[in-house]
């Protein structure tokens, strides 16, 4: 099991930038506003030689169990105790605080090995602040710069020394080449990449999306049997969009947590802009995206204009109507829900649709189950034969249009990749055929060769001319 480093400290100090730094990738929301990292956060990370998983925790506060803040530090109390070392963190340029004696004590009470960090310590004022950390009386502060990298060797020589205590000091091999920063954890892995045959075995990301207070995190607490991610009554408590690795009856699964989406109107605070934008990322990484829709007023526009977004996308979306066990008149509701989901989207016609209750866990296994359907259909790979006997039907019954006294011809189809589906048809003057000829095409696909729910690429190209270019020989 690899070592884990937990960074902790007041809001603000910079852990979160610390994070960012040992990972090697801007994966952690920073913000000069305090308290914007809220969920813990584990990742692999390297300090120089040194291999080991780091967690971002939320900034400690004394407040009351049943705030925001007290269920913040419980978030961080968990991370603690998973933890095989504790890094302290305090602002040099702030100098010690109240606060920061009050949570060196409830570090001091863990027993766990703590190294005392003194982040800012790169300009000159902050030199009476590592000075002041002595006083916690938690060893020998160490001054750094996350933001700057100075000062991380001596912050490796500590760590190294406790790892070598813990039996974990040995070299491992290096890693690989680090991502470029702004990227999203698994960003190596292409969603897009062709898979050769479905392989029913391979790991796949799934991420949650939604509205606001739609109840997307309590679903992944459901999900792992765990209070993974914070909740509580309040809207927008998740800010950073967050990865825990999970397995699904042997089946491998990345599930990311995400910031609600509000409309684009009234998204004004910089903080929100950067977590929509985290958001944003991890749809376009993410294989399967579970839409959770409030099923007590469902279809609303901005619910409308995130499926609308997973489908331009690519991705494979499917629908949790939560809060199902607030609908009094199930089997009516869900009739009216099903027709407008194939009304409303036919971008994705038969995209799968499951009532679900993150409270209760009722519906999620029926959730799971459509969500691996979807995503093997979004892999699907069809024979060019069983194609081009279809194609010849379809024109038969339905031929193509005349357009300028001449009538249009298709002649081939065949299918250039999967994730999602995507076919190319070759036919005489493509910028001449008709949108509404290109739809019957991509429905009959779908009824053909059962592709529901996922979207279809559909390209239109010129057969080639095999006498084009050639100069006509006179006689």
């Amino acid at each position: 099991m690899a070592f884990k480093v937990a960074i902790v400290g007041r809001p603000n100090v910079g852990k979160s930038t610390l994070f960012n730094r040992l990972v090697g990738r801007r994966i952690a929301l920073v913000d000069d506003t305090p308290g914007v990292t809220r969920d813990r956060r584990v990742h692999p990370a390297r300090l120089q030689d040194l291999r080991f998983d780091v967690i971002d925790t939320a900034g400690f506060e004394d407040a009351a169990a049943a705030t925001l803040e007290g269920r913040m530090r419980a978030q961080t109390e968990s991370a603690i105790a998973e933890a095989d070392l504790v890094l302290f963190m305090i602002d040099g340029r702030a100098g010690l605080m109240p606060d920061d004696r009050r949570f060196a004590e409830v570090v001091r009470r863990t027993s766990k090995p703590v190294v005392l960090v003194v982040n800012k310590a790169d300009v000159r004022s902050a030199a009476n602040g590592v000075l002041e950390a002595w006083n916690l009386g938690i060893g020998e502060p160490i001054g750094i710069s996350a933001e700057h990298g100075t000062g991380l060797p001596d912050l490796r020589d500590a760590i190294a020394a406790i790892m070598e205590g813990h039996g974990t000091g040995e070299e491992e091999p290096a890693a690989p080449e680090l991502l470029p920063e702004a990227a999203m954890p698994g960003d190596d892995i292409d969603p897009d990449a062709e898979d050769i045959g479905y392989d029913p075995t391979k790991p796949i990301r799934v991420a949650v999306v939604g509205r606001p207070n739609a109840g997307k995190s309590t679903l992944i607490n459901t999900l792992l049997g765990e209070e993974r991610m914070l909740t509580g009554p309040e809207a927008g408590i998740t800010r950073d969009s967050i990865s825990v690795d999970w397995s699904w009856r042997g089946r491998d699964i990345k599930l990311f947590d995400t910031a609600g989406m509000r409309r684009k109107a009234k998204v004004q605070e910089k903080l929100e802009r950067l977590s929509v934008a985290d958001t944003l990322r991890a749809i376009r990484f993410a294989e399967i995206v579970i839409v959770v829709f409030d099923a007590t007023m469902p279809f609303e526009k901005q619910d409308l204009q995130i499926a609308d977004l997973i489908i331009r996308e690519g991705r494979a979306p499917v629908i949790a109507f939560n809060k199902w066990d607030l609908i009094e008149n199930r089997q009516e509701t869900l009739a009216e829900l099903r027709e407008k989901t194939e009304r409303l989207l036919p971008q994705a016609r038969g995209l799968k649709a499951v009532p679900v209750s993150a409270e209760t866990g009722k519906g999620l296994d029926r959730l799971m189950d459509a969500a691996l359907e979807t995503h093997e259909v979004w892999n699907r790979r069809i024979p060019t034969g069983p194609l081009n006997r279809w194609l010849e039907r379809a024109s038969a019954q339905h031929p193509p249009p005349a357009v300028a006294g001449r009538r249009l011809k298709v002649k081939y189809i065949s299918q250039i990749k999967t994730r999602p589906p995507g076919f190319v048809v070759s036919c005489s003057r493509p910028e001449s055929m008709p949108q509404s000829y290109v739809r019957y095409l991509t429905n009959g696909l779908r009824e053909a060769f059962d592709i529901h729910g996922v979207p279809i690429r559909l390209a239109l190209r010129a057969s080639e001319n095999p006498y084009a270019g050639r100069a006509k020989k006179k006689k």
